[in-house]
């Protein structure tokens, strides 16, 4: 599955990938009111870098890559992953974190930290445990899911 740097003829894949997710509330911590301008601009902020995994054509996930934090902490990177609902457990999320964590290492980063990886998101965490991430701290009632109510938020790591 080729994976790719995002361009603007990507937008309308990329947002009806993040459109779900946002409104179901239960994996981001965005708005779930969400609109396509501020999805693609949240996406394509210009300290993101944007990527994309087609197959056959079809973008079936995205992530992006950043330092997580400016000056200090830009040896460190963070990313973000989506995978379009119809595309899950097919190895897409698996796909694009190995690619971030090529590209980071390429980078020159020396971690990737996800600052808020939501609890209850057991696949997610699953998947990072697998691919070397540890749990490094938890946010007791961080994340404020639409039927769950509060449960906790993960901070996790690895060294590159």
């Amino acid at each position: 599955m080729p994976i790719r740097p995002a361009t603007a003829d990507d937008h309308d894949a990329i947002w009806a990938i993040i459109a779900p997710i946002a409104r179901a509330g239960e994996t981001w911590a965005l708005p779930r009111d969400l609109s396509r301008e501020a999805a693609l601009a949240y996406w394509f902020a210009p300290d993101r870098a944007p990527f994309v995994l087609e197959e056959e054509g079809r973008i079936l996930g995205t992530y992006f890559l950043r330092a997580n934090h400016p000056g200090g902490g830009a040896h460190v990177a963070n990313a973000g992953y989506m995978v379009a609902a119809d595309a899950g457990g097919r190895g897409v999320g698996a796909a694009l974190c190995l690619d971030s964590l090529e590209r980071a290492r390429a980078q020159g980063y020396a971690a990737m930290q996800f600052n808020f990886v939501v609890g209850t998101n057991d696949r997610a965490v699953r998947l990072w445990h697998r691919l070397g991430f540890a749990t490094v701290g938890r946010l007791p009632g961080a994340f404020r899911h639409p039927t769950l109510g509060d449960v906790d938020v993960l901070v996790m790591y690895q060294r590159l």
